[in-house]
């Protein structure tokens, strides 16, 4: 390994949604030297795993070879960043290899936060717990809900910071409209676990969902969290104390997230609980650190993360970038961010708002909040194949 740094102009840490669409964002816009770190050999369409879950998607439909969605001139490095030191604007990797940079963008994504649910790892392992967040087990969810004609099994919502928290949804309305169609929805008892009041905080569209919810008869826990998995029991810390949901046939319990602890250590991070990285949610530069960026779901942007945000997250930042080096007024995100929630196997609502909860829709002639077959459509077949021709080469 050299002695010598190797230096880029730009340095972008991840290789997901954001690292790859915002590398192909800038190369399109003409930046001479844009580089990725990227440890992960296979890149996959995330919001294809809820459909894994739903029987209505497999793995391989969402996976491709990492190195095949690499913008061209792009510089790829498969390798793990390890620590960061933003004063000198340098990375170490697992290799051993040091990197420097101009610019660097922090966009890595969220680790699951195990510790915050003891026995979570031993369920998944046990095979009664599996979940569509989770690319190990995700492809369980849909064999086991499938086959189930009776007994108890829990969902959840993760609490925020999660990768579209909102999503989670989305196995429980397919799994629960199928055993409706084969006529054993009424000997299945469903609990969903949900981190607030209501499914998203927003009223139209709660009101959708609270009828969708009682229409299977779900029983809701509110302003709950799953406190521990042990056995088949599931114990819930809920406003009035615990509560035990016992014989749990299956469980689909989402962890929660964190940001990777070398965002916390190289002192990136705020005073968000989740070492989420300290930006101006606005322009998305780091508050202390004028020459570090950050986006996706790592960022501490005061929005709800999703893969659809991303899109209006990179047009604003990657013209931003070569408006602070010429010193010219940086350009503003207002917190876009969409929610598509199944509510059966073939309908599908799409809540789009801003950071304040007010509607943002792309198509202000029709509600898409209302769920319709088309929306569905869409979201399961439309979608993937823009985000692997024009996402991901910053097109749109």
């Amino acid at each position: 390994m050299p002695d010598t740094p190797q230096h880029h102009d730009v340095l972008i840490v991840g290789g997901g949604n954001a690292g790859t669409s915002l590398a192909a964002r800038l190369l399109r816009d003409g930046a001479p030297d844009v580089a990725v770190v990227e440890s992960r050999p296979v890149h996959r369409y995330r919001p294809l795993l809820s459909y894994v879950g739903g029987g209505e998607a497999t793995m391989a439909s969402l996976s491709r070879p990492a190195a095949s969605v690499v913008p061209d001139g792009c510089t790829t490095l498969r390798d793990e960043v390890v620590s960061v030191d933003p004063g000198d604007l340098s990375v170490e990797t697992r290799s051993g290899r040091r990197l420097t940079c101009r610019t660097l963008v922090v966009c890595p994504g969220l680790d699951e936060d195990w510790a915050a649910t003891p026995g979570l790892r031993e369920a998944y392992d046990a095979g009664w717990a599996a979940s569509t967040f989770d690319d190990d087990t995700a492809a369980r969810v849909w064999p086991a809900l499938r086959g189930m004609r009776s007994g108890r099994v829990v969902f959840t919502v993760p609490p925020e910071p999660a990768p579209c928290a909102a999503t989670a949804l989305k196995p429980l309305f397919m799994a629960c409209d199928h055993w409706r169609r084969t006529g054993v929805l009424a000997d299945v008892e469903v609990h969903l676990v949900l981190p607030g009041r209501s499914p998203l905080g927003l009223d139209g569209p709660d009101r959708r969902l609270e009828d969708a919810l009682a229409s299977y008869d779900v029983h809701v826990h509110r302003e709950a969290t799953v406190a521990r998995l042990d056995g088949r029991s599931v114990t819930l810390a809920t406003p009035t104390g615990e509560e035990v949901a016992d014989d749990v046939a299956f469980a689909h319990v989402v962890p929660h997230y964190r940001a990777p602890g070398w965002v916390v250590d190289a002192g990136l991070a705020g005073d968000h609980p989740a070492g989420l990285v300290d930006v101006d949610p606005l322009t998305m530069r780091h508050r202390r650190f004028p020459d570090v960026w950050s986006l996706g779901d790592v960022a501490d942007l005061r929005t709800r993360p999703s893969g659809g945000a991303l899109r209006k997250q990179v047009a604003v930042l990657a013209p931003n970038l070569l408006a602070a080096r010429l010193d010219r007024p940086l350009g503003h995100y207002d917190g876009y961010t969409v929610m598509p929630i199944t509510t059966a196997r073939h309908r599908l609502m799409l809540v789009e708002v801003d950071r304040d909860g007010r509607p943002q829709p792309t198509v202000p002639w029709l509600d898409l909040t209302k769920p319709r077959a088309v929306t569905w459509w869409v979201d399961r077949y439309a979608l993937p194949q823009v985000y692997w021709r024009r996402i991901l080469r910053g097109r749109v």
